[in-house]
């Protein structure tokens, strides 16, 4: 953090640049006031020189403490993108012009650098992968700390919703083939850098309209300043008395009362709102994303890979009536041998832990696999004379019917029992006859059903979105703690939902992880995609979580809450700071041309001079004040909106009235000291 403040110092003096200070309109009127206190320093202007110097020293100092705040934030994203640009180095690759190169060794060797999009390379073991892109062939162990700081190495194969690899990461295991999908400089990699960095930040609208709004104040209040002078010197000729306002008190004055304080601080909350952000693993391809993601009411679930794990498991084997278990168990076995997925090594795995059913020796010439196929939808083994399949419910039955045998009842009932518990049912046959059913679970995350009752506190509806039959579906959002569900659905139903949901007047965030999602996540006003998912769903998302949970989102939308509070109430208490400082300093700089007004000099202030400048010193002191609560953020809490605007009314509301009273009489006891 030492490192980050001694850069900020540095950057708090190269923002002076007029082209830095013009980007933020209401600091740059004070940048236009330091520069002509400095310059009327020569000149006489009707006030002792050590009161135009003071002036100008703390003017400047407000200029480079709100600087300096703005270069803490991007000190954070700074020091957060270095570690990233580790991982992004230029390597050697083995490019290839199709899959057979492979077998035939022909590989050209070229630099990361010249790979273009569309390009195929070859990635083994222990080598880096050189871009972003698609597995095409293939399937390997990925070491991914270098982006997630996750130190498990994750599966990465063709095909699915785990194709995608990332620039930076590195190949433990096995081989990949990989289709690049992003140009030199335009990878994953490098778009987080950017918007960690803040070099790609974009100002949001809810932003810009308060940027408009303190614009417009600021601009009220250079219109009165601009007429202070001649109207003091008219009102004191008038009156007999006092002398009008010097061009220093004028500019020291407009500068109190112009809204500097969230002026100054306004850059400094939305970099560090990016940076909690990053923080938690997630980046957001646009501020407005966070703004959309602190107003969002309905979220939408991807179930496969979010809410559940995404390998389904066998946990049970349910035989029919005259079948035992073991021998179920023992056909299950034989026809997932060869079955590398999740699930077939579940079932292998569950026939030896309950009945000891290990290993066989097979000779070449009595084995013969039957491999899945989407247009079979089964697999299996013929074994010694046996023939073995599993596979879907209804494509089984087809297949004992159009034996001419006979498909039990009973099995139809264990199916259902399954498919309304939320599982998937796998229906074993050997030569004709049903044998029973391996019940596969689908796994949902730890802690996911805490999370939703969270998001529900918040007023936030979540909907579960699968592929699953109505049944199936029903009884893993009962699981999970889902508030609704779409059953079956279509990447034109996701759509449908959320565009519904959106015409009602609905904010709808949605996560997800595969290229059918993709449309979705297009379509929603705050997209998460998963770190784990597909190029396709993380080119549609908005938003890009690293650690692939679904429940990041409750953190997110803390995150874009937390950053719309902070900026609300910073503005309140700056506001209610300019109010105070009105009526703390406009009676005793004119009580000397209209004396009936010392009696609102309720302060007790010492003199115009010491007034006006306890002002300015508090209206740059205050702004340090500030930054930790700018940085950090107003404390999030699960209040309804109502008792939260309460709530920061009366803190900063109240304390932005009560501060500069206090403050500016401490100052000015200070410097009257000082000057008797």
């Amino acid at each position: 953090m030492k490192k980050i403040y001694q850069w900020a110092i540095g950057q708090a003096f190269k923002k002076l640049d007029p082209r830095q200070q013009i980007k933020n309109p209401v600091m740059f009127v004070v940048y236009v006031g330091a520069i002509l206190t400095t310059i009327l320093c020569f000149y006489p202007t009707g006030v002792p020189l050590w009161f135009s110097i003071a002036i100008t020293i703390f003017l400047w100092l407000t200029l480079l403490f709100a600087n300096f705040a703005e270069a803490v934030a991007e000190g954070r994203g700074k020091a957060q993108a270095d570690s990233l640009k580790q991982a992004k180095k230029e390597v050697m690759t083995y490019k290839i012009s199709d899959l057979t190169d492979i077998q035939n060794q022909n590989f050209t060797e070229i630099k990361s650098s010249d790979l273009k999009k569309g390009d195929l390379v070859y990635v083994q073991a222990s080598e880096q992968i050189p871009a972003d892109g698609d597995v095409v062939e293939g399937a390997a162990s990925v070491d991914e700390s270098a982006i997630t700081g996750e130190s498990a190495p994750v599966i990465r194969e063709s095909g699915g919703d785990r194709s995608a690899v990332t620039g930076g990461t590195t190949v433990v295991s096995d081989y990949l083939v990989i289709r690049v999908t992003s140009e030199n400089g335009q990878s994953f990699l490098d778009k987080m850098i950017a918007m960690v960095e803040g070099t790609e930040r974009k100002k949001t609208p809810n932003e810009l309209g308060l940027q408009i709004f303190l614009i417009t104040l600021t601009l009220i209040f250079l219109t009165v300043a601009i007429t202070l002078i001649p109207f003091t010197d008219f009102s004191s000729v008038l009156a007999g008395n006092g002398q009008a306002l010097s061009s220093i008190i004028v500019i020291a004055l407009l500068i109190c009362l112009a809204p500097t304080t969230i002026g100054a601080l306004i850059s400094s909350i939305g970099i560090a709102g990016m940076s909690r952000l990053t923080k938690e693993n997630v980046i957001a391809m646009s501020g407005r994303a966070i703004e959309a993601a602190g107003d969002v009411d309905v979220l939408l679930l991807d179930k496969t890979g979010t809410i559940t794990l995404g390998n389904r498991r066998a946990s049970e084997f349910l035989p029919v009536p005259g079948v035992s278990e073991k021998e179920l168990a023992d056909a299950a076995q034989l026809s997932s041998l060869a079955d590398e997925t999740a699930e077939g090594r579940s079932i292998v795995i569950l026939a030896k832990e309950k009945f000891d059913i290990r290993g066989r020796e097979f000779q070449q010439s009595e084995v013969h696999w039957i491999q899945f196929s989407a247009k079979t939808r089964m697999s299996g083994i013929d074994y010694r004379g046996d023939e073995i399949r599993k596979g879907a419910a209804d494509t089984m039955k087809q297949y004992v019917t159009a034996q001419g045998k006979t498909y039990p009842a009973a099995c139809d009932e264990i199916v259902d029992q399954i498919a309304r518990a939320g599982g998937t049912p796998l229906v074993v046959v050997k030569n004709g006859q049903v044998l029973g059913v391996v019940y596969l679970k689908d796994i949902v995350k730890n802690g996911v059903k805490e999370q939703f009752g969270d998001m529900r506190k918040m007023g936030i509806k979540t909907i579960m979105i699968t592929g699953d039959n109505p049944l199936t579906a029903a009884a893993i959002a009962a699981e999970a703690g889902v508030d609704d569900f779409l059953a079956e659905a279509t990447p034109e139903n996701k759509m449908d939902l959320i565009r519904e949901y959106q015409e009602k007047g609905h904010l709808v965030a949605m996560t997800g992880d595969g290229t059918n999602d993709a449309p979705a996540l297009a379509q929603a006003d705050v997209a998460m995609a998963m770190n784990t998912g597909t190029q396709a769903a993380k080119e549609a998302g908005n938003m890009i979580d690293l650690d692939s949970s679904p429940t990041k989102l409750l953190q997110v939308v803390q995150i874009g809450k937390q950053l719309l509070m902070t900026r609300g109430a910073l503005t309140t208490f700056s506001i209610a700071n300019d109010i105070a400082k009105y009526f703390a300093v406009i009676p005793v700089l004119f009580y000397g041309i209209y004396p009936q007004l010392n009696a609102l000099n309720i302060m007790g202030l010492g003199s115009p001079l010491t007034a006006i400048l306890s002002a300015v010193i508090y209206n740059a002191v205050i702004i340090v004040a500030l930054i930790p609560l700018a940085l950090k953020g107003v404390k999030y809490q699960e209040k309804p909106a109502s008792q939260i605007l309460r709530h920061n009314l009366l803190v900063y509301g109240l304390g932005g009235i009560v501060a500069p009273f206090i403050f500016i009489k401490m100052i000015d006891l200070v410097l009257s000291l000082i000057i008797l």
